[in-house]
């Protein structure tokens, strides 16, 4: 037996050198813009960048170009496998999600996949975890559908399973009205956007004010083990939280802001942008909550005009036309503005402005000005002596855990709920 020395007849020599330390890995190389992020530790990457991630929603669908849902449900759809180690299945309203990854006879969904009806995906969720729960199986059940199927038709569903506590993840694609029926009015349609059935022209055109419904909210306030608010604009947020959520039992929820270029009127390559930018003005707030409660929070360094997400998009365009709305514009930042207050999601010594503007405005509005406390009833209160700051950090973000602590006399009562969950 002869022993390979490394040097062969016919072939030159190759010179051993020493392979130089690793360099250090620059933030834009494994940020939140890195998709793939293969250089960042292992446990740190992003499920896209596993050459055997699962694909679980693969190419060959007919979504428009840009389309936030499907970048949307691919890495949702991807975590949740892996978090379960491919024992799940997936319950899918209609919609567009459902209507461009399955036109008969094919599909692009390469995962266990069911179609519900518009308004029942919780409850089908709910039956076949309950089935598989007799079985003694322990696959799990993630819902998902638009914020049609959610906030409007399917929302009678989705607050039993709330309420029940099923061991469902509900994910909620939210692009804020029925695109995929012409692109109608939803009860998450932001107010002056136009849709088909709102008001074109007129004094107040677009969607009227005060109506709709803040989801997330209203998830919370059932007090399930988990809820929480994403964007596309960050997908490794987006593949945290899922596979947060997926370490629960019990109801959980998840609201995905995903643009949609047809609907919003927006170019197809400003998708991610605009999700950025309704982030980093206040107008979506993306945070975490169990129980009820706000555990952390995407802090924001510099809060953005709404003028900069607004312009963009042609369903906004009538607020800048011959001179503008300047009313409705402010009416927009004040609630941007409150959102920041609310979620904490600035620093206190950098919101002063933002607190002023909001409370100048409700003066304006109602003719006299209140204590800036009372604009906030039945939000959740701050409080220095009680918060505390932690990081989380996975080259995306930073996150101010306990952002949220219970008004006093609450917390014995919360805690018992908690244990009844």
């Amino acid at each position: 037996m002869s022993t390979d020395s490394g040097v062969h007849e016919g072939f030159p020599q190759v010179r051993q050198t020493a392979i130089p330390a690793r360099e250090k890995v620059k933030f834009y190389q494994v940020g939140s813009y890195a998709v793939g992020n293969r250089l960042a530790d292992e446990q740190l990457r992003s499920v896209q960048s596993d050459p055997d991630r699962y694909n679980s929603l693969t190419s060959g669908h007919r979504a428009c170009q840009g389309c936030g849902e499907a970048l949307g449900a691919r890495y949702a759809l991807d975590t949740a496998m892996r978090a379960t180690d491919k024992d799940m299945v997936a319950i899918n309203a209609t919609g567009c999600l459902e209507v461009f990854s399955t036109p008969y006879p094919e599909t692009s969904w390469t995962i266990p996949w069911l179609h519900s009806l518009f308004g029942n995906a919780a409850a089908v969720a709910t039956g076949a975890a309950a089935a598989f729960k007799a079985k003694g199986s322990t696959t799990r059940v993630v819902a998902q559908g638009g914020d049609g199927g959610t906030v409007d038709i399917g929302f009678g569903p989705l607050s039993g399973m709330f309420e029940r506590n099923d061991d469902v993840l509900y994910i909620c694609y939210d692009n804020q009205a029925y695109m995929n029926t012409g692109v109608q009015r939803s009860g998450a349609t932001p107010a002056t956007a136009r849709t088909a059935t709102t008001q074109p022209v007129g004094p107040n055109p677009g969607n009227e004010w005060g109506q709709g419904k803040d989801m997330p909210r209203i998830a919370m306030a059932h007090e399930i083990p988990y809820v929480a608010t994403a964007t596309v604009a960050d997908l490794r947020d987006l593949e945290y939280k899922v596979n947060r959520a997926m370490q629960f039992h019990g109801a959980r929820y998840i609201h995905v802001l995903v643009p949609c270029p047809l609907g919003w009127g927006s170019a197809s390559a400003q998708t991610v942008h605009l999700a950025r930018l309704a982030v980093q003005t206040g107008i979506f707030p993306v945070y975490e909550a169990e129980y009820g409660e706000v555990t952390s929070v995407m802090k924001l360094r510099r809060p953005t005009p709404v003028e900069e997400y607004l312009k963009p998009q042609r369903r906004f365009a009538h607020l800048f036309k011959k001179g503008g709305d300047q009313e409705a514009i402010r009416r927009i930042q004040a609630g941007a503005d409150r959102n920041i207050r609310r979620y904490n999601l600035v620093d206190d010594e950098d919101y002063d402005l933002a607190t002023e503007r909001f409370v100048e405005f409700e003066e304006a509005r109602y003719g006299f000005r209140k204590p800036f406390d009372e604009f906030d009833e039945g939000a959740t209160e701050q409080t220095d002596a009680t918060s505390t700051q932690g990081e989380y950090s996975a080259g995306t973000q930073t996150r101010a855990d306990g952002a949220a602590n219970v008004k006093a006399g609450e917390g014995a009562g919360k805690a018992d709920k908690q244990g009844q969950n």
